[in-house]
């Protein structure tokens, strides 16, 4: 008789992101209850088409915002996050309005960056958005269209948990 061996399940494009996103969640709860900082998740816009008692059907809608905004020390703050594989973030998993997005907020003094996740290397980093600024415009006109692994070591904050928060991507800033 053979043993069978299952592949272990692969994580979809689409749900990449979850284990991130309640890392951050559960410390956007503590700093609020700490009354640190109020950030909140921006959800996915959906269009309802039908319903029908308590059934819904929606379509997702354009998204124009990027994953999560609010306040710490009354200073905006407004961010995404992101995961990747390999040893680089590719800019094309940071969408145009995303990045003009960014920019219209950083023009305006908040606090802009992304927290992207490492997989490959277990590692988050808090990249402040003069680099991604650099980077994008770089690329637009031929340019690398990454940002490297070693521009993270270099420019960016590794964020880890720390002091009860599972992940404390705002440590610096309160």
């Amino acid at each position: 008789m053979y043993k069978t061996f299952h592949k272990p399940k692969s994580i979809s494009h689409a749900n990449r992101g979850r284990h991130l996103e309640r890392l951050i969640d559960m410390s956007n709860t503590k700093y609020r209850n700490a009354g640190l900082a109020d950030i909140r998740k921006i959800p996915t816009p959906v269009q309802i088409t039908k319903s029908i008692g308590s059934r819904i059907e929606g379509r997702k809608e354009k998204a124009e915002w990027v994953d999560y905004a609010g306040i710490c020390n009354g200073q905006a703050v407004v961010f995404d996050a992101k995961e990747t594989k390999g040893k680089s973030f590719p800019l094309a998993n940071l969408h145009d309005h995303q990045y003009e997005l960014l920019q219209s907020w950083y023009d305006k003094g908040a606090l802009v960056f992304l927290l992207v996740y490492f997989s490959d290397v277990n590692k988050f980093y808090r990249l402040p958005f003069t680099p991604i600024q650099e980077t994008w415009q770089a690329a637009k006109v031929g340019g690398r269209k990454s940002i490297p692994l070693a521009t993270f070591e270099r420019q960016a904050d590794e964020v880890q948990s720390a002091d009860g928060y599972a992940l404390h991507y705002l440590l610096p800033f309160i």
